[in-house]
């Protein structure tokens, strides 16, 4: 199967993005899901570090393909990981190895928590929460002025980035983003993780999800109900959003995380150049994260048969090709000049 762009309410960019092909005997959305982590094992460069402090006295971890200092006047991407994520995730560093080869900075951002140690504060980070985002790329916006930016979100990144796009559409900071495999709409894909062979997905996120509440209970034990010692047993996604997410953010319930921080609803808030990269058969999600209404013309949504979640593999089994290192870097030169 080729790409689907050729949908009527969709709008499409001048150039002609490359059809996605999977590999040949790999378009199961399984094999393509999991595919990365087998063929990926290291990480392709190790980055160059810094941590930023923000204004709550807590800070983020930045994983930089070079030292920013000597790269003034690159263009500049910022890439937004997926739940439970980071540098060493293999789409992460595989992405920002394309950016590199093609002479941009890139940064990643990690989310609090997810670079390995604990934060400062309590809170911690979810699909809605943009505040860092903002700060930090008022940061990059103070430290690389005139030089042109683009952004790229990365799964749950991928909902955060839409969100933020939306919020601050007056003045977003970027010439551009491009979203990957977004989960936009939360309920069904909080309800789809727990079905089938999905429920493998739910219990390797759940594990990372897991070890870094308790880590995170050492430090702040008030944030939840569990007693000193006490064995932790969240089962699954929704039972996290449930016990940690929506107390710790201020969300009544789950259900009210989820309606919030969807970025379905908020595309046509959107004014900044925006591509939407989504796999039919993505095993973390359901149709209910695909658009139904036109979007808007700075919107270009890339529907593919197959690829998984952040998967799109093709070539072959001896020699396996990485679409998305192509696809989002052809896509973004449009905006870097």
């Amino acid at each position: 199967m080729t790409a689907d762009i050729t949908t009527p309410s969709f709008a499409q960019d001048t150039a002609t993005p490359h059809d996605f092909v999977p590999m040949k005997w790999g378009s199961n959305p399984h094999v393509q899901t999991l595919l990365p982590r087998f063929v990926r094992r290291k990480a392709l460069f190790e980055p160059v570090w810094q941590r930023i402090d923000t204004p709550d006295g807590d800070f983020l971890d930045l994983a930089w393909t070079e030292a920013p200092e000597h790269a003034q006047g690159k263009p500049l991407v910022v890439l937004f990981h997926g739940l439970a994520g980071c540098f060493y995730s293999p789409y992460a560093n595989g992405l920002m190895k394309a950016f590199k080869d093609k002479g941009w900075l890139c940064v990643l951002m990690h989310f609090r928590g997810c670079s390995g140690l604990i934060n400062k504060q309590p809170r911690s980070y979810h699909s809605g929460e943009t505040s860092d985002a903002r700060f930090f790329l008022e940061h990059i916006n103070q430290h690389f002025q005139g030089v042109p930016r683009v952004a790229v979100g990365v799964s749950l990144g991928g909902n955060m980035l839409v969100r933020y796009l939306a919020e601050f559409k007056h003045d977003p900071l970027i010439k551009a983003g491009c979203v990957i495999s977004a989960p936009l709409d939360l309920l069904s894909c909080s309800n789809r993780i727990q079905q089938g062979f999905s429920k493998v997905y739910q219990a390797y996120l759940l594990r990372s999800m897991n070890r870094a509440l308790v880590n995170k209970l050492q430090r702040h034990p008030e944030i939840g109900h569990w007693k000193s010692g006490e064995k932790i047993q969240i089962s699954s996604v929704y039972e996290f959003d449930k016990t940690v997410t929506a107390p710790l953010h201020q969300f009544q319930s789950a259900e009210d995380y989820y309606q919030q921080c969807s970025g379905l609803g908020v595309l046509h808030d959107i004014a900044t150049p925006l591509k939407v990269i989504h796999a039919k058969d993505d095993p973390f999600m359901t149709d209910a994260v695909i658009p139904t209404t036109p979007l808007p013309n700075n919107i270009e949504y890339h529907l593919t048969e197959n690829g998984g979640h952040v998967g799109f593999v093709s070539g072959t089994p001896q020699a396996p090709e990485f679409w998305l290192e192509k696809e989002v870097p052809r896509w973004l030169a449009l905006h870097l000049t």
